[in-house]
Order: structure tokens, then C-alpha cells, then sequence
């Protein structure tokens, strides 16, 4: 007898579930918290929930690894680096399988995570002595030059729509500038987090990475606390605008990857097949639509709007939720119940509001999911820029579809939203494809592609959509400071 797919993970699962810090795991004081398979309602055990406490003690043991770190010379640094990234590719499509359980991704898309977050920590150690500074010309018996230092303890809190992609890829820029880091994950989905810190134990000096598995009062302590200078975020726009607050009260340097209600484009001379498929793939159905990336604003010009809507109907079909540890599913579910009971709320919200439900909007009917957090991928047509289903950031299932005449309307409606993180133009005509570029006000923008992220290039929104670059160079300088140092040559 077959055993049911979701039964496939449970000895992959992590045996650790405290505190990790100074090397060693750790009770935690603040007591622990239950986590979830969100597909089936299964209760994936409890996991440590760090308090104030916990975090004075956490960084106090990173503060004495970085008197370790800092002193070791860069490509030593790199190659413990490298040996964690080894281990992240080597056990890649366990650490899948964990977060496919946990956070209801399915294993099909989570298998390529741990790759990347190992790309980017190679990509870092590969740039370890690209954190230099520069020699400043000051006339003869001077000496004028810059250095970088890192900021010493660095925390870092990431998102639950890619646990381990984040948790593990995030680690690379800080330590690659010689600091040592504090990684938050998500408290909805910080197994497959566990699970790397046991496979990776021993690699780096006690206290270099440290792993803070916590709700609210640990997160809060953690960006309060005098001794770690430097905070980022991948999280909500309200999460950011909490922690730009908390960190101003001691200066503290923070950047944000937030959120985004972005546009995709279609001109009436685009590959309108390629386009259509693009709008709906833009969608990142595939884990829900649960991507700050995600294209949730469809802009399609009246001339081809029948055409167009055609074509995406048929693509989206291709969306059918399932049990994330499927390799078959190609769709998941909803991480956790609030945000499945907001995301539903926004569908009751859209129609209330005069969009016409052209397609989802409702739970699927397969009992095999009845216990699960899942919804259909919903498309809601006769969308008005007006309505709250274009401008407020659902984080979920759930396209809005507006027509576009005039240009100039088109670039004031994509740019009257709060947010500014990504944007895709589908145009054949070399004009339209920079006009469009050049006016919509995003940090990061797809001509003729949707979704993708290069290695490299800097990723980051305009607006409300964040502060700072990640991915690429820019993100890794950003974890180092700099010093001028004016030496005077003659007595």
C-alpha cells in the first residue's frame, strides 16, 4: 500500500527545537509555540518562542563570536561560508520537503530554495574582498584613505513564503562583511531553519550564526536592543513601518524589503500569448499569490482585452491546489488561518465592491484538502483603481483585471498605489518599453518577463515598498560601514 504523499516529511523533521546561539542549543525562557502543517491542520510539534531574555543572551554570545569573526582574515571567512553552502545544496530537497509542510509551498517550487540561498552565499564569499574602501588624494606626507567594518551583530527577520531560501541566503552579505548574525524565520514556518542550523553545526566559530525562533516579544527585543546595530526586514509594510520606529530610537541602520501592489502591462502589440501566460505566472499562484512580487494589478488594453482574458482563463487552470508535499501539486495553500480569513475577507471585500468574480473565490471542493488552508486562484474582472482590491496588498490568491485606454491614465493609475516594488511591461515596440519603464515608479521592473530574480542585480522598492537593495553588491556593502583615516606622513 502507496503511503499518502503528506506522510513522506515527518522524519525529515528537525529533532532541535530551542534556542540555537553561541554554538550550542539552548533552552528557551520564554517558553515554546506550536507550529503547523497548513495543508492538514497537523500539529508539527512545538518550537522555541524567545523572549527578552533569550535575546540578551543571544547576543551577548554573538558578541563574543564576532571578537572571533571579525579577526579572522576574509578568505577564511569565505571558506567556512562555502562548507555551509555545500551542505544547503547537499540536503536541498529535504530542506524542501520541510518547508513544503510547514509553511504549504509545494515541494516543486521549494526545491530550487536552498540552491539559492546557497548561490547567494557563495556569490558573497566570492566578493569578500570587495569590501574595501578607496584612497582619497590629499597632497604629499598625507595619507588619506577609507576602510569598511562591519557593524558587528546583525539581525535579520524574513519572511514564511520562503523559509529557508530567505533564512539561509540572508545569512551571506552580513557575514561576507565580517559580521556575525542573528536569524530570525518565520515563527508560522522556522523548521526547515532548525533543521539547517543542525546540518551546518560545527562549520562556523560559536556564536558567528545564532537562531532566534520567536513571536512578537523576541522579534520586538531583538530591534530594540542597544548591541545589535544594524536590523533588516522581509516582511509587511506595517511590520516595517513598526521597526523603522523602534530602530530611530537608537539610530539604528535598517533596511526593509516590504511589500508591493504591482502592475503588469499588456500593450496591444504584445506576444499576447506569452503575455497572458506571463499575467497569470505574475501571479505566483503557484505558493498563493503569497509574494510581495507578485504582479496582483493586470492592465490590459481595451483593444485586446478579449483576447487577452481568454487566453489568461486557460492558463490559470493550470493553478490547481493540492498537498504541498506532492511533487504532482501546483499549487499550495495559505501559511496560516489569519491570513487565509484576510485574504477571504478581501474576495467579499472585491465583490461588495462591484468587481465581477471571473474565476475562484472560494475554497476547493476535493475533500482531500478539506482540512487545509486553501483557496482557489481568484480573478476578478471590471476592477476600478478606486476599489481597495487594487490598492491594498491582499498577499494571496487573488488578480485584479483593469482596462487601459490612454497612457497617460494608465501611468497615473499604476502609480496612485502607496507601493513601488516591481512592475512588467509585455510590448514589442522598443519606445512603449522604455516610456513604460521609465514612468512607473518601481524598483525593479520585467520587460517581457515576470517573476524572475537574477543573481547580482539589485533587488528593492521605491515607495512604501522598502529601503535598500538586496541580491546583488549592494546589499553586501550595505552590511559595512565606512571609516576615513587621514595619516600624516611627515613630523
Amino acid at each position: 500500500m502507496n503511503k499518502h504523499p503528506d506522510d513522506n516529511y515527518h522524519h525529515l523533521l528537525p529533532t532541535q527545537r530551542d534556542l540555537y546561539y553561541g554554538g550550542a542549543w539552548h533552552r528557551p525562557q520564554g517558553g515554546y509555540l506550536e507550529t503547523f502543517n497548513p495543508a492538514t491542520g497537523e500539529s508539527l510539534g512545538a518550537c522555541a518562542d524567545g523572549n527578552t531574555s533569550d535575546v540578551e543572551l543571544m547576543v551577548q554570545a554573538a558578541q563574543e563570536g564576532f571578537k572571533t569573526w571579525r579577526k579572522m582574515k576574509p578568505l577564511e571567512r569565505a571558506g567556512l561560508m562555502k562548507k555551509v553552502a555545500t551542505v544547503l545544496r547537499d540536503n536541498a530537497d529535504d530542506l524542501a520537503m520541510i518547508d513544503a509542510a510547514n509553511c504549504g509551498n509545494p515541494i516543486r517550487e521549494m526545491k530550487n530554495d536552498a540552491r539559492v540561498a546557497a548561490a547567494m552565499i557563495d556569490y558573497c564569499a566570492g566578493l569578500v574582498t570587495e569590501v574595501k574602501g578607496e584612497t582619497i588624494p590629499m597632497g604629499p606626507d598625507v595619507v588619506n584613505m577609507t576602510v569598511r567594518e562591519p557593524y558587528g551583530v546583525v539581525g535579520r527577520i524574513v519572511a514564511y513564503n520562503h523559509p529557508i531560501m530567505f533564512t539561509a541566503g540572508k545569512m551571506g552579505p552580513p557575514l561576507a562583511a565580517g559580521n556575525v548574525v542573528i536569524m530570525k524565520p518565520p515563527h508560522q514556518a522556522p523548521l526547515s531553519s532548525y533543521r539547517m542550523m543542525e546540518l551546518i553545526h560545527g562549520i562556523m566559530p560559536p556564536g558567528v550564526i545564532n537562531l532566534l525562533s520567536a513571536d512578537r516579544e523576541g522579534s520586538s527585543a531583538l530591534v530594540a536592543h542597544p548591541k545589535v546595530p544594524r536590523i533588516s526586514l522581509i516582511g509587511s509594510v506595517p511590520t516595517g513601518r513598526a521597526i523603522a520606529k523602534a530602530g530611530a530610537d537608537r539610530l539604528k541602520h535598517v533596511t526593509l524589503e516590504l511589500g508591493g501592489k504591482n502592475a503588469c502591462v499588456i500593450y496591444p502589440d504584445a506576444d499576447l500569448e506569452k503575455a497572458a501566460n506571463a499575467a497569470i505566472d505574475g501571479m505566483n499562484f503557484t505558493w498563493c499569490g503569497q509574494s510581495c512580487g507578485s504582479t496582483s494589478r493586470l492592465f490590459i488594453h481595451s483593444s485586446v482585452y478579449d483576447q487577452v482574458m481568454k487566453l489568461a482563463l486557460k492558463r490559470v487552470e493550470f493553478y490547481q491546489p493540492g498537498l504541498p508535499t506532492d511533487m504532482a501539486t501546483t499549487m499550495g495553500c495559505i501559511v496560516s488561518k489569519p491570513q487565509f480569513d484576510k485574504i477571504m475577507s478581501y474576495i467579499d471585500i472585491a465583490k461588495s465592491e462591484g468587481a465581477t468574480l471571473a474565476y475562484g473565490g472560494s475554497r476547493p471542493s476535493s475533500p482531500d484538502l478539506s482540512r487545509g488552508l486553501f483557496i482557489d486562484p481568484t480573478i476578478f474582472t471590471d476592477v476600478k483603481q478606486s476599489m481597495r482590491i487594487a490598492n491594498e496588498e491582499v498577499f494571496g490568491p487573488v488578480l485584479s483585471v483593469l482596462k487601459w485606454d490612454n497612457e497617460e491614465d494608465l501611468f497615473e493609475q499604476i502609480n496612485s498605489v502607496e507601493y513601488g516594488l516591481t512592475g512588467s511591461i509585455w510590448t514589442t515596440n522598443l519606445a512603449n518599453a522604455h516610456r513604460a519603464a521609465s514612468r512607473i515608479e518601481s524598483g525593479y521592473i520585467w520587460v517581457n518577463s515576470v517573476s524572475s530574480h537574477f543573481l547580482g542585480a539589485s533587488f528593492g522598492g521605491y515607495k512604501q515598498s522598502g529601503i535598500g537593495r538586496e541580491e546583488g553588491a549592494d546589499e553586501l556593502l550595505s552590511f559595512s560601514q565606512v571609516k576615513n583615516i587621514n595619516i600624516t606622513l611627515s613630523t
